[in-house]
């Protein structure tokens, strides 16, 4: 598995994901929405990259003139609730992908301190030949993660698949290179560890609940 992590070079990545973290900023849910889409535009150009091109003709009011252009049909894919504003900064960049979305949440936590992840939801285009983009903020177990990607493959085999997450752990890192080897994963952090509750330290807390409010 390909990894690309942003952090590992300065930009202004940085000032949006430490925005997220700061408990002084991240009340202000706007903005807490507006800096998680700022990182999906990032990530998007990233991911634009790596995607196929071939030269076209265009015709200026000048002039004719060529370009590389992609020639891939693109997916962008997010788990709901807290991956929408982070899709919709990949929806921006890729303004002529399809959309698929993921309904994912965390079952009860078992003695152990697992969990399993309850699907209740999947609307998806048909995968076959196309590059689908699976956006979720915080990949803490990577459970959601593989599942949902597991549950989107049932509509079709993809050319390609890019992951892509704000912040990691090193467990949910490992997690998904073992269950999904040949997609190559976009983060903007691995922070140190999960806790027993599998939540993402230090990390930002809950993405879901800061960008929209605390469920019941």
């Amino acid at each position: 598995m390909n990894i690309h992590i942003l952090n590992q070079q300065h930009s202004v990545a940085n000032l949006f994901l430490a925005e997220l973290r700061d408990k002084s900023v991240q009340h202000d849910r706007m903005r807490f929405r507006t800096n998680i889409e700022r990182l999906g535009m990032l990530m998007a150009y990233e991911i634009s990259k790596k995607l196929s091109y071939q030269e076209k003709n265009i015709t200026t009011p000048l002039a004719d003139t060529t370009m590389f252009l992609s020639t891939d049909e693109l997916v962008v894919a997010t788990i709901l609730r807290a991956g929408m504003p982070f899709m919709q900064g990949f929806l921006k960049i890729f303004d002529h992908a399809e959309a698929a979305f993921i309904g994912a949440m965390r079952g009860k936590h078992k003695e152990d301190h697992s969990f399993d992840i309850n699907l209740d939801y999947v609307a998806c285009p048909s995968l076959t030949g196309k590059t689908l983009i699976i956006c979720d903020p915080m990949l803490a177990s990577g459970k959601s993660l593989v599942e949902g990607c597991n549950s989107l493959l049932e509509h079709g085999h993809p050319k390609y698949i890019h992951l892509a997450s704000v912040i990691a752990s090193p467990e949910g890192v490992a997690y998904v290179k073992q269950h999904l080897p040949d997609a190559t994963l976009w983060l903007a952090a691995v922070d140190q560890k999960l806790n027993q509750e599998s939540y993402i330290v230090p990390g930002l807390g809950d993405a879901g609940d800061l960008s929209f409010g605390e469920k019941m």
